[in-house]
């Protein structure tokens, strides 16, 4: 959830001391490798905000973390450094990587590949995958061998509600396919354009073939979806009978949203793969949205319409946050690893100690 305000400074500097201590021991003990790897780790990362003694369940969990992470590493010197932030430090991101690659001599070539990876990792949070969710904060952080790990998050205004996106270099083969290590949010949304997952590999194939033909035909292909004089669901259906705000589900066709620019520069390049399409300055959400609607409705290729998002709240919260407690969702799962316990071949005392502790879950004394 969003709260406003800003973390106490006896708070922030008590934490960035305890962050400092904890990072120092991970590294000494596992190594800088392993430490991305952690914070990769969505999971992870949240049992490390609440180690440091900070709200579990607001939007500053990202930022203030990643803002004390960042000040920890600068004060000491463990082969981890960390670039970026919230705002306009996030546009930092190229420079300050720039200055950590001198300070661990990594080569030309991998510090443009650094700087790369934070650029696409943005663009395909901001555009690949479209459930209202503008970024405000990108924090990476790099290894002395030049290995790096990204924890970014994005708002959604009218929900009130944060999105945080992790990503992990070893375990990115292509920026466009299945590349999170996690996504976390408090809301599993409808209908949401993601242009990432395996089911639209086609889609994006799709995509590409469009942007090496003329502008000139996308654009025909683009009106014929919609006659100008027929008229728009919009006009008959309200938001209120949307779960979702309108925007994540997108009914209207706007030649004039689309960037026909940045197409034109793209039939001149020529891209070999979709994810040199994403790269291509100009390409945003709406660029991409028309050009996965053409594919679907015009050539069957159709993208995924379902939130890649993979940790969320599972049954709601005692105090209504993000939503009150489902009991019904909750007793069924409940039964269902009872069940699973009763039906694996375990001793009779170890099934004993395992409905015991699971009952502690259910009726806490």
């Amino acid at each position: 959830m969003l709260h406003d305000g800003r973390a106490p400074y006896w708070l922030v500097s008590r934490m960035e001391r305890l962050a400092k201590a904890i990072l120092k021991v991970m590294v000494d003990e596992y190594g800088e490798t392993e430490v991305l790897r952690r914070l990769s780790d969505p999971l992870w990362f949240q049992a490390l905000s609440c180690a440091l003694a900070y709200d579990w369940d607001s939007s500053g969990t990202t930022t203030v973390v990643c803002g004390v992470l960042k000040a920890a590493l600068e004060k000491e010197d463990l082969g981890l450094k960390a670039a970026g932030g919230k705002g306009r430090l996030s546009n930092e991101a190229p420079k300050e990587l720039l200055k950590i690659s001198r300070q661990f001599d990594i080569s030309e070539e991998d510090t443009l590949r650094l700087q790369y990876a934070s650029r696409m990792t943005a663009k395909v949070d901001n555009a690949a995958i479209q459930a209202g969710y503008r970024l405000y904060h990108h924090t990476i952080y790099v290894s002395k061998y030049g290995e790096w790990c990204v924890i970014q998050q994005g708002m959604n205004p009218e929900l009130r509600t944060a999105r945080r996106y992790h990503w992990l270099s070893k375990n990115v083969s292509s920026f466009v396919d299945e590349p999170h290590e996690g996504i976390v949010g408090s809301i599993v949304h409808k209908n949401v354009l993601d242009m990432t997952a395996k089911e639209s590999e086609g889609c994006r194939k799709a995509s590409t073939d469009l942007v090496k033909e003329p502008t000139s035909k996308i654009e025909r292909l683009y009106e014929s979806l919609r006659l100008k004089s027929q008229e728009s669901l919009n006009k008959w259906l309200s938001n209120k009978n949307f779960e979702e705000p309108e925007y994540v589900v997108e009914f209207r066709l706007n030649p004039k949203a689309m960037n026909w620019k940045a197409l034109a520069q793209l039939y001149e390049f020529q891209p070999r793969n979709y994810e040199e399409v994403l790269a291509c300055q100009g390409i945003g959400p709406a660029t991409v949205r028309g050009l996965a609607l053409i594919s679907e409705l015009i050539f069957g290729e159709k993208a995924s319409w379902r939130d890649p998002v993979k940790y969320s709240f599972a049954f709601g919260g005692k105090d209504g946050v993000p939503f009150p407690v489902k009991r019904k969702e909750y007793d069924e799962a409940i039964a269902t690893l009872e069940a699973s316990i009763h039906k694996a071949r375990l001793g009779e005392r170890d099934r004993l100690y395992a409905l015991r502790r699971l009952r502690a879950y259910v009726n806490p004394s």
